[in-house]
C-alpha cells in the first residue's frame, strides 16, 4: 500500500510531511519521496527504502523550505525499486509534481501519444505519464489541467499535484 501526506498552509511543511508519512510506514512501501515549493521553485528529493533514508537526504542537504507540499510512500507497480521511479513525478513543461496511488491502465498509449508531442520520460512509472498529460493540458488553471487529464485516463486513483506556478494551490482527485 502507498501513503500520500499534502499539506496548504503557513507552517514551513517538510516536517508536517515527514511526520505524516511516517505515520503510514506499516502500510508497507519501498520508497518515498517529497515535494515542496518555495519562491516559485519546485523542489524534489527523491529515497528508495525506509522514509529515515527520505529523512537523511534531507538533512544531508539541509532540508527544505516553502509552506505548500506533498510526500508519498510507494510500492512498486511499474518499474523497478529505484530514486528515478519514487515519486513525485515532475513534468516537462510547467513545473508541475504529482503523486498517486493506484494504477493507471491506459498509461502506454497516453506516453506514446506524449511521446509523439515531445515529451521525453525518465521513469518506467505510469505517474510520470500522468504529470507529462497534466502539464501537456496546463494553460494557466491547474485545477483545470487535472481535470481534463483525468478524463482521459482509465484506471483507479488517488492524486495529489502541486504547480510551480500556482504557489499557494494543491488539487486533489480520486476514482475507485
Amino acid at each position: 500500500m502507498c501513503g500520500i501526506v499534502a499539506y496548504v498552509g503557513s507552517k514551513p511543511c517538510q516536517n508536517l510531511l515527514i511526520e505524516g508519512i511516517k505515520r503510514l510506514e506499516y502500510r508497507g512501501y519501498d520508497s518515498s519521496g517529497i515535494a515542496t515549493l518555495h519562491n516559485g521553485k519546485l523542489q524534489v528529493v527523491k529515497a528508495v527504502g525506509r522514509v529515515s533514508n527520505l529523512e537523511d537526504k534531507l538533512e544531508a542537504m539541509g532540508g527544505l523550505a516553502g509552506t505548500v507540499g506533498m510526500v508519498h510512500t510507494r510500492w512498486a507497480t511499474h518499474g523497478g525499486v529505484t530514486d528515478v521511479n519514487c515519486h513525485p513525478h515532475i513534468d516537462d513543461k510547467a513545473g508541475i509534481a504529482v503523486v498517486h496511488n493506484g494504477i493507471i491502465e491506459n498509461y502506454a498509449s497516453l506516453k506514446k501519444l506524449l511521446e509523439e508531442k515531445g515529451h521525453a520520460f525518465h521513469s518506467q512509472t505510469d505517474t510520470e505519464v500522468l504529470a507529462m498529460l497534466i502539464g501537456e493540458l496546463y494553460e494557466g488553471d491547474l485545477e483545470a489541467a487535472v481535470q481534463a487529464a483525468l478524463r482521459e485516463v482509465t484506471g483507479a486513483y488517488a492524486i495529489a499535484v502541486i504547480c510551480a506556478k500556482e504557489p499557494n494551490t494543491l488539487v486533489v482527485a480520486r476514482k475507485g
